[in-house]
């Protein structure tokens, strides 16, 4: 019998599934922990940009914007949790709702999946006005993955705009 043919035998073969089988099982939690702090620092820098926007916006114009979360459309939800997305736009009515003479100014879909993002009690939206301060008091966005509460983020906005 010729055994100077190439190929693997099956035992050959069991062992470097196995091997393959230790290296995913090592590395899939370190693949789910980087993806959710891509969608994490994603979400953030996106929150922060529609929040400089929005006062940047509202200094210019010389009118309001408001910022909210929605449901996944366009339209202002009554809820802290912004994690399904948010829409920020010129007032320029001023009944706190996107119409069509209102101006878009940002809108941002759902953070996917394992992100989390919820503002203090009661802050359902964020009113910039014409000198581009928050009307109200601070706010502080919490902003969650699937890391656990140990890897939280607050982003805190005060009535400045800062």
């Amino acid at each position: 019998m010729d055994r100077t043919s190439g190929g693997f035998t099956l035992l050959q073969t069991l062992v470097a599934l196995a091997v393959l089988c230790a290296l995913l099982a090592v590395a899939l939690p370190t693949l789910s922990h980087a993806s959710a702090v891509v969608r994490s620092t994603n979400a953030r820098e996106e929150l922060t940009a529609s929040l400089i926007d929005a006062g940047r916006t509202a200094t210019m114009s010389g009118g309001r914007v408001v910022v909210c979360p929605t449901l996944g459309g366009a339209q202002c939800a009554r809820t802290t949790d912004w994690t399904r997305g948010w829409i920020a736009f010129e007032d320029r009515d001023g009944n706190d709702t996107f119409g069509p003479g209102d101006r878009l100014v940002s809108l941002r879909g759902d953070l996917g999946p394992g992100v989390g993002l919820v503002s203090t009690a009661g802050r359902t939206r964020l009113v910039f006005q014409q000198f581009g301060r928050n009307a109200g008091s601070n706010v502080t966005f919490t902003l969650c993955d699937r890391r656990g509460a140990l890897h939280a983020q607050t982003l805190v906005l005060s009535n400045t705009g800062r």
